[in-house]
């Protein structure tokens, strides 16, 4: 039997380590496990933000899922930026990162040069490249066709819209080039010299040296991008009226994914659906559908990331 005095203690304990807590337990409840639930509740609801919501059942599921013309398209946009667009982020500002390392002269200028892109606004950026891209009149699209290169049609193309927003992503490239050049600098040089005296050459000591340290970057990097492209709305949205021509006030209704759905993604739906058409049953479907596949993304590279872990081990 345990003595009292030890429950005593035992129960102080318990008291101060949940006082502790008790600003990330507030937190979480409020700003993540109400909102969380209430977007579940609300998905199985009719409701427009006037009226009390009526309770439907599976009806705003089925719809998303089998009448909403919009939906397919938007996921297969979205999923195409998270696999290419986080993918050529990761390995470009990776390929910064050593190049910035490696320079020796000018090494302050081309760091700033490269992270000067990544604190422009957005929608100045996104508006920046629509005009540089602009086919016809743009400076890019000119000086292809003076060096007789196609010209392609960039944000007024259904082909060549999603390529045009990588394009941008990887001008604002600034962060992750900042984040890989401190993991660069971090790895322990005595490694590199070790190898280089076995007669490891460039491209063994960056498998066999670089990429093992730095991997736990990587993970974050391509776990962030991931989160960061399931909530990509504002480049596609302006990019999308741009080229379009329908830049107007807030009040102006404009049906996202010019052209031709090309640039439509899944939290343009949330936006249109819940904010424009007072359809938040079907905008919380989406909503549930972006968490369920973040968090689906996040477990398997968490999962791959333990096995490689394992695998080294």
């Amino acid at each position: 039997m345990v003595p009292p005095a030890l429950l005593a203690k035992r129960r102080r304990a318990a008291l101060r380590t949940a006082a502790f807590l008790s600003p990330w337990l507030i937190g979480f409840a409020v700003f993540f496990a109400y909102p969380l639930l209430s977007t579940a509740y609300f998905s199985f609801t009719r409701y427009d933000g006037f009226r009390p919501p009526a309770f439907n059942g599976t009806a705003n599921w089925s719809y998303v899922f089998t009448d909403y013309p919009l939906f397919w398209p938007a996921l297969r946009n979205t999923l195409w930026l998270v696999v290419v667009m986080v993918s050529c982020r990761v390995v470009f500002g990776l390929g910064v990162g050593l190049l910035v390392t490696r320079v020796k002269t000018g090494a302050g200028l081309f760091r700033t040069l490269f992270y000067l892109p990544y604190l422009a606004p957005p929608v100045a950026a996104t508006l920046a490249f629509v005009f540089l891209l602009n086919p016809g009149t743009g400076p890019v699209d000119t000086l292809l066709d003076g060096t007789g290169l196609p010209a392609p049609g960039w944000f007024t193309d259904p082909g060549w819209s999603k390529p045009a927003l990588t394009a941008l992503a990887l001008w604002g490239v600034g962060d992750l080039m900042v984040i890989f050049m401190a993991a660069l600098l971090d790895v322990p040089k005595e490694q590199y010299e070790a190898a280089e005296l076995d007669g490891a050459g460039p491209w063994a000591r960056f498998r066999h040296i670089t990429l093992p340290n730095i991997s736990p970057i990587i993970l974050f990097a391509v776990v962030t991008g991931v989160i960061q492209a399931m909530q990509y709305y504002t480049q596609p949205l302006v990019a999308g009226k741009a080229a379009a021509g329908v830049i107007g006030g807030s009040g102006q209704q404009f049906e996202p994914g010019y052209p031709d759905k090309s640039t439509l993604t899944l939290p343009q739906l949330v936006y249109n659906l819940g904010f424009q058409r007072f359809d938040y049953g079907a905008a919380c479907v989406l909503a549930l559908v972006l968490f369920a596949l973040s968090m689906a993304f996040t477990a398997l590279l968490m999962r791959r990331r333990g096995g490689l872990t394992g695998a080294d081990a």
